[in-house]
């Protein structure tokens, strides 16, 4: 039994098959209003979204084999997730990421090149996230972004933000996390203070079944959607390969959060076909039948066949395929071309206000790199006073 297995349960929302199939029945008849309303140019967006996002981590992944970033951490196979819920949020909207939300960043705006100049080392952060439609910065640090996010939330709840009744007006917080981070105190203590002061959140945890290599089964004897319940989270599971159950989803709980009827909680099951970073190897600990049954179920081929049984035709999936071979190379040539950053970086944007510390850690390096080899760095004294 796969890892997966034990962690779905009856009742999953999934309107697309893995053939691209529409479910029409009565479980999804809830959700079928927001799907139907969706225009050709809509529904395209998100297959453009998806496939471009897919293209962009295949060439970060060559970038990373060939020494160009330090690290990168693959997206493939979580799209769907990501970008139905992309397209569910409104421009207000507040979003807080993990590290793996790819497909947000560029729905949101944020070029991909910021993304690699963060994983090549030469930035801390990487964006200003009001340049970028409220798309926070990306996070490493384990579960730490949803302690962010509700703080964030309780925020705009006081401040009068979100159940005004105008929906052009309203604001909602997402914030993300894997199976993993279940795990951590903070997703946890967050939970807690998003119920406790009913903030106007969606909390999206993306269920890939894989904590680098500790299986989701190991880390919960029952579903992770559950455990919302506990803290008084109302809670969905969904196909998170499908990218329309992650869309109508996440439309019906963000609306519900921004007139200020609480939190929610989605998982949505889904699954990371590559490594967990670019120093994983995944072989050693799952067996190749479990991967190839999540290929099986791929939400870009998937939406594509949706796309065709609509009528549409092969110029729009040619034209797109030529748009991701033209973000690749334009991805590649701009990295590639990225300058050395200033070393005095790493000191600016550490407080709002000038440190007399950071002043003289910053005289520090300078001294040292104008005479590297001297005598006050050879002998360990600082030239601020204190020790190397």
């Amino acid at each position: 039994m796969s890892p997966s297995e034990t962690s779905r349960r009856p009742g999953t929302v999934q309107l697309l098959t893995p053939a691209g199939e529409l479910v029409r029945t009565d479980d999804t008849a809830e959700f079928l209003p927001w799907v139907d309303a969706l225009s050709d140019d809509q529904l395209r967006a998100m297959h453009r979204d998806m496939v471009l996002t897919r293209r962009f981590d295949r060439e970060a992944a060559a970038l990373a084999r060939q020494g160009q970033l330090a690290l990168w951490v693959p997206s493939h196979g979580q799209e769907g997730a990501q970008v139905g819920l992309a397209h569910a949020t409104r421009p207000q909207d507040h979003l807080f990421p993990s590290y793996r939300e790819h497909a947000v960043a560029l729905a949101r705006g944020v070029d991909p090149v910021d993304i690699l100049r963060l994983l090549r080392g030469h930035t801390h952060g990487g964006w200003v996230p009001a340049e970028h439609q409220n798309f926070h910065v990306y996070t490493l640090v384990i579960g730490s972004q949803t302690l962010h996010a509700t703080g964030y939330a309780m925020g705009l709840g006081l401040d009068g933000k979100s159940g005004t009744g105008d929906p052009e007006v309203d604001q909602a917080v997402v914030t993300f996390f894997g199976d993993g981070a279940t795990s951590q105190g903070d997703v946890n203590e967050a939970m807690i203070f998003a119920t406790s002061f009913q903030t106007p959140e969606l909390f999206f945890l993306q269920n890939n079944q894989w904590a680098i290599s500790v299986p989701v089964s190991r880390q919960s004897r029952t579903p992770l959607v559950d455990r919302a319940a506990g803290f008084g989270l109302p809670a969905t599971q969904i196909d998170g390969n499908d990218v329309l159950a992650s869309y109508a989803v996440s439309r019906r709980d963000l609306d519900a959060a921004r007139s200020g009827s609480g939190p929610r909680f989605i998982e949505a099951m889904t699954y990371r076909i590559g490594a967990h970073t670019s120093s994983d190897d995944p072989t050693k600990y799952r067996t190749d039948d479990e991967l190839q049954g999540w290929i099986a179920r791929d939400p870009i081929d998937r939406f594509e066949a949706f796309l065709r049984s609509r009528g549409e035709g092969d110029e729009f999936f040619a034209q797109l395929e030529a748009e991701g071979d033209d973000l690749g190379h334009d991805v590649r040539t701009r990295t590639t071309s990225l300058p050395a950053p200033d070393p005095s970086l790493m000191f600016e944007h550490v407080y709002s206000e000038p440190h007399p510390v950071v002043r003289e850690q910053h005289e520090w390096l300078t001294h040292y790199e104008q005479g590297l080899g001297g005598s006050d760095v050879a002998s360990g004294s600082d030239p601020a006073g204190g020790r190397a």
